[in-house]
This record gives C-alpha cells, sequence and structure tokens, in this order.
C-alpha cells in the first residue's frame, strides 16, 4: 500500500522556515473541492523571514490587513494577490507571532490533470501547467479566499508519500522578484529539484 501521511503541524511550526521550506521539496500538494482532487509534488519553494528578511511582506515586524494572517501558528495559508491577476500561496511557518512563511513555486502534477488543464486552459500537459506559482494556484483551484485557511482540513493540504530526495538533488538559489531588498535578495533560500521540468523558468543557480 502506498505510505502518504498528511503532514502535521509539528512540521510548519519548527523555528527554522528556510529548513522547511527545502524539507517541502518531495512533499505533496493537494487541493479537493467540490469532489475534485487535484496536486502533485513539490519541486520548488522559496522561503521567508518575518523577523530579519527584508524581502518579506512582514519584515521589521509589519502588520497590515494583509500580513496579518502570517503571525498566526504555522500550519495555515497566506494566500495574496499580485498583478491583480495571480495568487500566490504561501505556507505560514513557526510559532504564533514570528511571521515566517514558505512560497510554493511549482509542483509536480500528478492528479486530477484534466481538472487542472481545464483550469489553466491548456490543451496539453506541459511545464506552463504548474511551474510557477501564480500557475499552481490557478491549477489546483485556490485563490485569494483561501487565505487563513487549515492545512490539516480536507481541502487544501500536504503529504508526505514517502519520497526521499537526495541532499545532492535540491538545488538552492537567491529568491525571484525581490531585488528591493537589497542583500537579503542574495540569500539562497530558493529550492528546487534538480533536473525536474517543472521547476519554473526562474533556474536554480548553486547546490546547497
Amino acid at each position: 500500500m502506498l505510505f502518504q501521511q498528511k503532514l502535521t503541524p509539528d512540521f510548519y511550526t519548527r523555528p527554522d522556515v528556510v529548513t522547511i521550506a527545502r524539507d517541502l521539496i518531495g512533499k505533496y500538494f493537494f487541493s479537493s473541492f467540490d469532489g475534485v482532487l487535484t496536486g502533485g509534488m513539490v519541486v520548488e519553494t522559496e522561503a521567508y523571514s518575518g523577523t530579519s528578511d527584508a524581502a518579506c511582506h512582514a519584515h521589521l515586524g509589519r502588520r497590515t490587513k494583509r500580513t496579518q494572517i502570517m503571525y498566526q501558528q504555522g500550519g495555515v495559508a497566506y494566500v495574496y494577490l499580485i498583478y491583480g491577476i495571480y495568487s500566490l500561496f504561501n505556507i505560514v511557518a513557526n510559532v504564533e507571532g514570528t511571521a515566517d512563511a514558505v512560497l510554493i513555486r511549482a509542483i509536480e502534477p500528478l492528479e486530477g490533470i484534466g481538472e487542472m488543464q481545464l483550469r489553466r486552459g491548456l490543451a496539453k500537459v506541459e511545464p506552463r501547467l504548474t511551474a510557477g506559482p501564480g500557475l499552481v494556484t490557478q491549477a489546483l483551484g485556490i485563490s485569494t479566499l483561501h487565505n487563513g485557511i487549515d492545512l490539516s482540513g480536507d481541502e487544501i493540504w500536504f503529504e508526505d508519500r514517502g519520497v526521499t530526495v537526495p541532499e545532492e538533488q535540491i538545488i538552492a538559489g537567491p529568491r525571484v522578484g525581490v531585488a528591493y531588498a537589497g542583500a537579503d535578495a542574495l540569500l539562497p533560500w530558493r529550492f528546487s529539484l534538480k533536473g525536474s521540468r517543472w521547476v519554473s523558468k526562474a533556474k536554480p543557480v548553486y547546490p546547497v
């Protein structure tokens, strides 16, 4: 029987958000709405730290209507809109009050691929299906309506399916689109699965 276990709160509440982002490579990300299951294996993530990271929305304790959810205990969704078009999905991490988060940038599609194609308007299975943070959410039917949802529930969740990703297969590089963060923009906090065609076009640059 296939090993599968939903990730529990203790996975998300660990103190090092960079480790959490790295450990999510090889885990599985799913949504289930109206009985339709979609999802796949996580192949690209980015870590953000509320206490010390100028690229984080909650840097230096910033609290706004948008970032308030980031201060909850790890294990809930932080979903926000960019360019007025794309919803980006983040996992709130660490303990209550820290405002750490992990952005899910790409997955390898495995479940409900036909439904994901319909949501993305694609006639064939290709990287444009889920190789990018805005594409993942669209394919999985996730929007800002799901901001704050508990990831231990039955609508959006992550699973460990027993996949072990060797250290040498995890690539690290600087995060995407955060040049405004100065030196923090160079932190190697973006992780991806080496050789995966489903990693976004923003290619990693060096191994961990």
